[in-house]
């Protein structure tokens, strides 16, 4: 078999790779999106079944005004004394000289949970990774934030020491055991002991073109810490025309017959066909993705990554892996039966109530709350985009009070750029089909006193976006067979990480399109959809 990368498409970033027995998992962040930490499984590295969010209970995890690209940030997994260990970060800060956060445990017997209540750690810095040695101790080890403009605020990685007596961390054995390299910005970090040496595997140069992944090592576990020679470990800002950019900020494991494999976010750019391929570098709206690397250790006891620092698109998988059944896929289809949401919608912020609306018996109703711009209040269902070409199609029936009231099927990356098609009313009483784009806050109405006045006679509609790469459209139908194409091409560059990143210090997500309803008039006009398919 051939693990064929990216085995987690869409947004699915900072992976932390664990093996319990013959099964790995995979945890990723998810930032402002409800429900917290997906966790995938696999036996053979090759496929993946997301089979759980971790933090899917308001005590787990409290996100009300958090901002865009904040919430939860690279949750670490492990697994030691009989149970699993996830230790994950809710930032509340993210531009400007602070980044205000909390950083806290969970553990659980089973990895389906129930997980306990959060142990409160600390506020040090993002990133926070559990280490249990084998002398029974425990340490945690994490990025350490500097608000002061006269240092990088990335000053190092701080290690400290946990006792499970007291759920506590112990702040006076804290200690700055290593800085990185002169590419600073230096994060994500994991420690590993491997034949007496304490490995530190961590990312550099921020999760852009000049990421990367740096192994240092030592044979004490407060250093000091010596540097990997010819490093970086993985990165491909030197390999521009790789397939997978931006590789680094990952995990290592071991399989039962002892080989090793590192998984790393990564992306993977598209291009308009105006642009030089090499500035800017790319759109990569499906966000950071996940990537599997086999890993080979030279005679001097240093990791390596098998075809080069670059990494490969396809690589070999474990000789011992065991063939995973899983979809062979993104295809799905959610016609609302069950009375909860499905493992692969999110909401923002906060889970999914009876104030946003309710699900099953065939059809989500949704309550129109505040616009697609807002933090706190927001009727919205939304998934990941997770291939390059494909289409949505969803049913909905909607008697709008106003044009403040609006229901459809929507594109997001953030509060910021997101674009929908929706029905609403004009200022003559139709109720009108309308398309809109916020592009930078900006919010453009396409039609304007133009908008499609729907037939009298109509109930429901069905509404339908097509992806193809960067261009994305909108389609209309009254019967779900002749379909009518609304004559605009979006592009899907305002929807990417890089260019939030033009004007915003988060853009760690992706796109994801859902279903979403609006009122802010505060009437509490409901949508029904019948039904949500994706199609590749």
């Amino acid at each position: 078999m051939k693990i064929v990368n990216p085995v987690l498409t869409g947004f699915h970033g900072d992976p932390s790779m664990i093996r319990v027995g013959d099964t790995y998992y995979i945890a990723s962040s998810t930032f402002e999106w409800f429900p917290g930490v997906r966790i995938h499984e696999s036996k053979d590295l090759v496929h993946w079944n997301l089979i759980t969010s971790v933090l899917d209970r308001v005590e787990l995890l409290d996100m009300k005004g958090d901002p865009c690209s904040g919430g939860i940030w690279a949750p670490d997994l492990s697994y030691a004394d009989g149970k699993f260990w996830l230790v994950y970060t809710d930032v509340k800060v993210i531009d400007g000289a602070f980044k205000d956060m909390y950083n806290y445990l969970t553990i659980a017997d089973d990895i389906k949970g129930p997980w306990c209540d959060p142990i409160k750690l600390n506020g040090v810095g993002f990133d926070p990774s559990l280490f249990h040695d084998d002398d029974g101790k425990k340490y945690l080890i994490q990025q350490t934030w500097d608000h002061r403009e006269y240092h990088n605020p990335f000053n190092g990685l701080t290690l400290t020491e946990y006792d499970t007596e007291q759920k506590r961390l112990k702040p006076e054995t804290a200690k700055n055991v290593y800085e990185g390299t002169k590419i600073k910005t230096v994060e994500g970090p994991h420690i590993y002991k491997i034949d007496g040496y304490y490995y530190i595997f961590a990312a550099q140069g921020g999760t852009i073109w000049t990421h990367q992944e740096v192994v240092a090592r030592s044979k004490s576990i407060d250093g000091p810490y010596e540097n990997e020679p010819n490093g970086p470990f993985i990165t491909n800002f030197d390999t521009p025309d790789h397939y997978l950019q931006k590789q680094g900020h990952g995990s290592l494991v071991e399989t039962p017959s002892g080989e090793w494999y590192y998984a790393s976010l990564c992306a993977r750019p598209l291009h308009h066909d105006t642009e030089n391929i090499y500035d800017p570098r790319g759109w990569c709206p499906l966000g950071r993705e996940t990537s599997i690397q086999k890993v080979e250790w030279d005679a001097d006891g240093w990791p390596r990554v098998v075809g080069g620092h670059g990494g490969e698109v396809d690589v070999n998988a474990p000789i011992d892996a065991i063939l995973t059944d899983a979809p062979q896929n993104s295809a799905a289809i959610d016609t609302f039966d069950s009375d909860r949401l499905d493992l692969e919608w999110n909401t923002l912020r906060v889970p999914f109530s009876e104030k946003m609306g309710t699900v099953g018996g065939g059809k989500l109703e949704l309550i129109g709350q505040g616009s697609l711009s807002n933090k706190f209040n927001l009727s919205f269902i939304a998934r990941r985009w997770k291939d390059f070409e494909f289409e949505t199609i969803t049913k909905v029936q909607f008697e709008p009070y106003n044009f403040q009231a609006m229901a459809g099927l929507a594109n997001y990356y953030n509060s910021e750029h997101w674009s929908w098609i929706f029905i609403t009313k004009d200022d003559d009483g139709n109720n009108v089909i309308e398309v809109a784009q916020c592009d930078n806050g900006r919010y453009t109405s396409f039609f304007k006193e133009d908008a499609i006045k729907i037939p009298e006679n109509v109930d429901w509609i069905w509404f339908k976006t097509i992806v193809d790469h960067l261009d994305y459209y909108y389609e209309y139908s009254y019967d779900g067979e002749n379909w009518a194409r609304i004559p605009l091409k979006l592009d899907a560059m305002i929807l990417s990480d890089d260019y939030v990143n033009l004007h915003y210090g988060g853009f760690f997500t992706g796109a994801f399109v859902g279903l979403a309803a609006v009122d802010y008039s505060g009437y509490d006009s409901k949508a029904t959809f019948d039904f949500f398919e994706y199609r590749v």
